[in-house]
């Protein structure tokens, strides 16, 4: 993690890495009168809104929770909206992640998607590759459990094939198969609109991170919102399992 001064008053250790679950849209809806799907677009808006709060305190990697394999149970037509607003959400990234310097990848099992939005995620990780700024990760059908389910399968396979030796399999290589191999563990995880669990969200990930929840939701969630998270999280004393030394 990196230290700097920000907003003028002391050094803070700025994360490098961000996870966040996006909680509330649709009670963030409700509040106003308004349907649940008015909550979404208002969720969707906000995450270049954080991205941009994000890239500015010196976060170098933001994962974003976004559509998890337990959403498929929510109804029909919402999850319909979900979708069309995430095509619409990644198309637009296309259009402006070289613009905004920024490297977009996402996590989860795409095969359920339609044949047209993986097409799109494979484009726009391919053109983002070559940024250097924000790392962002969203996470779309995703669950940990699955995931991790996916990635011992692909371990089966590569012992039977000879590739994988059972004196091999260590937790580091363990990582080198999951969706976020690419990515380090997030040292911080900000939960939004009250909720104070994972949700089988990056369930190995986290591990050792931080955890921040708020009752604010996701659509009100801004960058001073974003301060105070990482203001507590200066305030937490990180072991990793050992003792701190006197």
């Amino acid at each position: 993690m990196d230290e700097l001064t920000y907003g003028g008053f002391y050094f803070m250790k700025i994360p490098q890495h961000v996870a966040i679950i996006l909680d509330g849209n649709g009670r963030w809806a409700k509040s106003k009168g308004l349907p649940r799907n008015a909550g979404h677009t208002a969720g969707a808006k906000n995450v270049e809104t954080i991205c941009q709060a994000a890239h500015d305190m010196g976060i170098k990697y933001v994962t974003m929770y976004a559509f998890s394999t337990e959403n498929w149970s929510r109804p029909q037509a919402e999850v319909d909206a979900l979708m069309n607003l995430l095509e619409s959400y990644l198309k637009n990234c296309l259009r402006t992640a070289d613009k905004n310097n920024m490297r977009i990848r996402v996590i989860g099992e795409i095969s359920r998607l339609s044949e047209k939005f993986q097409k799109q995620i494979i484009e726009l990780e391919e053109k983002s590759a070559v940024n250097t700024g924000l790392n962002l990760t969203i996470a779309i059908n995703y669950g940990s459990r699955d995931e991790m389910v996916r990635a011992m399968r692909t371990m089966v396979e590569d012992h039977d094939a000879g590739k994988l030796a059972v004196e091999d399999i260590t937790a580091e290589r363990f990582s080198t198969y999951l969706d976020t191999k690419d990515i380090p563990d997030p040292d911080l995880l900000i939960r939004t609109s009250g909720e104070q669990r994972l949700s089988n969200y990056l369930l190995w990930q986290l591990a050792y991170s931080e955890f921040y929840f708020t009752d604010v939701p996701w659509p009100d969630f801004n960058k001073k919102e974003l301060e105070r998270a990482v203001e507590a999280y200066n305030k937490r004393d990180r072991r990793f399992g050992g003792l701190k030394e006197e």
